[in-house]
């Protein structure tokens, strides 16, 4: 019985060589597969295993030498090619980045110089080109945020903006994109949603990773360029004005920092909304803050229709 089994196995064994050897010739017709398997320098042997593997990475190999963008990468998994590998005499595959990826990733690697904190994922993709231009009260600050750019390229010791207006009329865009513009020259900037900016510092008193508070208070102390976005919308307290704000700003003007802020209130309803604490009324406190954030910026009203709509 066991002679019987081992000549089933051979002649399975022959069978399945015979279609390996079918499958691989049937491949070679096609001279530029032939020329690409033949880059591998390894033997027939070995490469008649991965016919079918072969086959499906020449057809992503032959498509990304086309000229085109990553967003019209024709390969099977967009951006990635579908390439062999030589291990120990064998062959692996895996997926590796095509041309456009690499220029794509390239162009916008300039995204990393942005630390977005709890801020909408199209802030950064921010650009002064999708700027919705038809708004007349928008071209003040458009025109001071490129001139911003110029002089800040000569002089990185410029004032900052604080921006007011009402709600949903491109303040945060704005501001990002201008820094966006920056980022292409390898400059870094925060832009950091106030309100959950601050519950998040205060949580990070209990994380296990005791750097951890430090390490965020201080990136935004140092950042070269700090957006605090929609700042009068937390709830003010003693800890978050007097140990977090006042400190930062302090900071930042003595270190000529560029700062900007945006809001929904104009300086003269900020100071009394951070003089209203559950430990009553304290103008004197409010007042350091407004005080610094005048020393930090020149102050703009942008009244516009709501493009969040």
């Amino acid at each position: 019985m066991q002679k019987v089994s081992d000549n089933l196995n051979k002649k399975a064994s022959k069978s399945l060589d015979y279609l390996l050897d079918e499958e691989f010739d049937e491949a070679l017709k096609d001279e530029e597969f032939k020329k690409f398997v033949s880059n591998l320098k390894l033997k027939r042997e070995t490469l008649k295993k991965y016919t079918s593997n072969l086959l499906e990475s020449f057809k992503d190999y032959k498509l990304s030498t086309s000229n085109h963008h990553y967003f019209d990468c024709p390969t099977k998994l967009k951006g990635y090619i579908y390439m062999p590998k030589i291990v120990d005499d064998m062959l692996e595959f895996s997926y590796v980045p095509c041309h456009c990826k690499k220029d794509f990733d390239k162009q916008n690697k300039y995204h990393d110089n942005t630390l977005l904190f709890d801020i909408p994922e199209e802030i950064k993709e921010a650009s002064f080109k999708n700027i919705y231009k038809q708004d007349k009260n928008r071209y003040e600050v458009i025109l001071w945020l490129t001139e911003f750019i110029k002089k800040y390229k000569k002089n990185k010791h410029q004032k900052g903006l604080y921006l007011y207006g009402n709600f949903g009329c491109g303040k945060t865009y704005l501001i990002a994109a201008m820094f966006n513009e920056l980022a292409k020259s390898n400059i870094k900037s925060a832009i950091v949603f106030w309100p959950e900016y601050l519950r998040n510092l205060k949580d990070s008193f209990n994380s296990p990773v005791k750097s951890e508070f430090s390490q965020k208070y201080n990136y935004l102390k140092k950042v070269p360029l700090l957006l605090i976005d929609d700042i009068g919308a937390e709830s003010t307290t003693p800890w978050s004005r007097d140990e977090i704000l006042c400190p930062l700003l302090q900071y930042r003007m003595d270190e000529k920092l560029p700062t900007f802020f945006t809001s929904n209130l104009d300086l003269k309803n900020l100071e009394t909304h951070l003089s209203i604490t559950s430990s009553g009324i304290e103008e004197i406190k409010a007042g350091r803050i407004i005080s610094r954030i005048k020393q930090l910026t020149e102050v703009k009203e942008m009244v516009s229709e709501n493009l969040r709509k």
